[in-house]
């Protein structure tokens, strides 16, 4: 053999080399748990051994996941640059122990105070990424029994409005001062013990791709499918959620905590999900204190069992605003009241006061009970379009009001298409069009407009066919 031809196969050789290494380098390295001590036997406590192979793959970038089983586990955060892979097969379970989530600083149902972390955490990060086809299971049913044990204590008090957070239950998944994460691909959540997805005071976030599942083992109290809180620049896709509260849900701080804060939720797309149960199809609201901007929804199915289409939820001391507000191409089976918008939700809840009695109280009662100045508490929606709503089965099309001086302003409904037993009322309504609506009614009635300016060119009014 030439020298020559020597050279050649060695240059050949060294190229070759050189690209299988360069693609080594350039496949992302998997840390598995079970390497670190984790086992996968749904009782030994794996919150360590997880946490070491994220830290450990966040030196080099790389992903975290997992062989077949059950894997015990408290809360873990994850790291900027790491993706969490749970492929199917796998499940991650919360243990049932609080001291598994250590208290840190955060918002919850809008006041900014310290609670449990989440069993998964995203916190201060960016350019992560949570995926797989397995399922993250937070074993509600201990938290839920502790949630209905206090409302037990709690409401003969006058404390009702207390209970979600005397009841320290850990979210499922939290997304918080983030950016540029990517979470879904097909996992199943369940069973979290109160909201199930929580993204706050974050940007750049994509959630597509998640079943919802909160009512095995009992209906989970307060367990909101994905709630979107002060935070812009959002996209929600191919949701499948089941739970017992909002669903789909924009949120942005209560009452005078919320007004202080004063951060608003804007830029925000949901798209092409199905609601099977919760309390409606999408809701803004109740904490509204920040506002609302540039919010589009749209391909949405919600099936019977659902009570409301579009919710619109506030109170009069929550303050804020909502414009730029665009819903449409809904399909609603069975949903009571397809358009459903109060500014006076649940005033046991929403409007708390210190009742006589109570001796050295928790920080969080004091913020939940300092009066709003007058003037600020009341919340101004405007500037909605709404349209290309098909609803059959319900029992009320609209069931709208606000306040006399905070007037609902600027709506378009057009192309509702809407079976119903009765039209209902839409009251403090400034400057709307109804327009291209056929309103069938089993009573033949039409809506009752009361202290509204309303153009409603819908016909016909009539019994269905």
């Amino acid at each position: 053999m030439t020298t020559r031809t020597n050279r050649i196969r060695q240059a050949a050789q060294l190229t070759l080399a050189l690209a299988l290494t360069t693609a080594a380098l350039a496949q992302p390295k998997i840390f598995f748990p079970t390497d670190y001590g984790a086992k996968p036997d749904g009782a030994t406590l794996a919150t360590a051994a997880i946490q070491k192979a994220i830290d450990t793959a966040t030196k080099a970038h790389g992903t975290v996941s997992f062989k077949p089983g059950t894997y015990l586990t408290g809360s873990i955060f994850l790291k900027s640059g790491v993706t969490l892979d749970v492929p199917e097969g796998v499940t991650l379970i919360g243990s049932d122990k609080l001291a598994d989530y250590p208290e840190l600083p955060t918002r919850v149902a809008g006041i900014e105070m310290t609670w449990p972390a989440a069993l998964i955490n995203v916190r201060d990060q960016h350019n992560v990424t949570i995926t797989g086809h397995g399922t993250i299971d937070g074993d509600g049913p201990p938290w839920w029994k502790s949630y209905w044990d206090l409302r037990k204590i709690d409401e003969p008090k006058g404390l009702r409005w207390a209970s979600d957070y005397d009841a320290k239950r850990p979210r499922l998944v939290l997304i918080q001062n983030s950016a540029n994460v990517h979470f879904g691909g097909g996992l199943l959540l369940k069973r979290s013990g109160f909201w199930t997805v929580h993204v706050l005071y974050s940007h750049d976030i994509t959630i597509d791709g998640v079943t919802i599942r909160n009512n095995e083992g009992g209906r989970g109290p307060s367990t909101d499918g994905i709630d979107i809180d002060s935070s812009h620049d959002i996209l929600v896709a191919h949701a499948d959620i089941e739970n017992n509260d909002d669903a789909l849900c924009l949120k942005a701080g209560r009452d005078s905590d919320g007004l202080r804060v004063n951060r608003p939720t804007y830029n925000v797309v949901i798209r092409d999900s199905i609601i099977r149960r919760g309390a409606a199809a999408i809701t803004i609201g109740s904490e509204t204190s920040g506002g609302f901007r540039n919010i589009e929804v749209y391909n949405i199915t919600a099936l019977s069992g659902v009570p409301s289409g579009v919710l619109f939820k506030s109170a009069h001391t929550r303050g804020g605003y909502a414009k730029d507000i665009r819903i449409h191409d809904l399909t609603l089976e069975g949903v009571a009241i397809p358009i459903h918008i109060t500014m006076n939700w649940n005033p046991s809840y929403s409007y708390a006061t210190m009742p006589p009695g109570i001796t050295n109280p928790p920080p969080y009662y004091k913020v939940l009970t300092t009066p709003v100045p007058d003037g600020k508490g009341l919340p101004h929606f405007s500037d909605v379009h709404i349209w290309n709503i098909k609803a059959t089965g319900a029992r009320q099309a609209f069931n709208v009001s606000a306040y006399p001086n905070a007037t609902l302003d600027n709506f378009r409904l057009d192309h509702l298409d809407i079976e119903a037993r009765t039209a209902g009322v839409i009251a403090n309504a400034k400057n709307w069009t109804m327009t291209d609506n056929k309103i069938q009614t089993a009573d033949g009635s039409k809506v009752t407009f009361t202290d509204s300016s309303v153009n409603d060119t819908t016909t016909p009014y009539g019994e269905p066919k």
